[in-house]
């Protein structure tokens, strides 16, 4: 029988092991693209569409 060791007692690697099994899968989407960016931080791009839009 194999004894239990605590997560908190095993190596770095197997606790990154032990944590990535842990996480979802993304399914081939980069989860960066999901970010929806704040409208308060300043966008020259953003400031042109609005204006053009006039």
């Amino acid at each position: 029988m194999r004894q239990v060791i605590p997560l908190h007692k095993q190596s770095k690697k197997a606790q990154r092991e032990y944590y990535a099994k842990q996480r979802g899968s993304w399914y081939g989407i980069s989860p960066v693209t999901r970010t929806v960016p704040s409208r308060k931080t300043y966008d020259r791009n953003r400031i042109k569409r609005e204006t053009q839009g006039d």
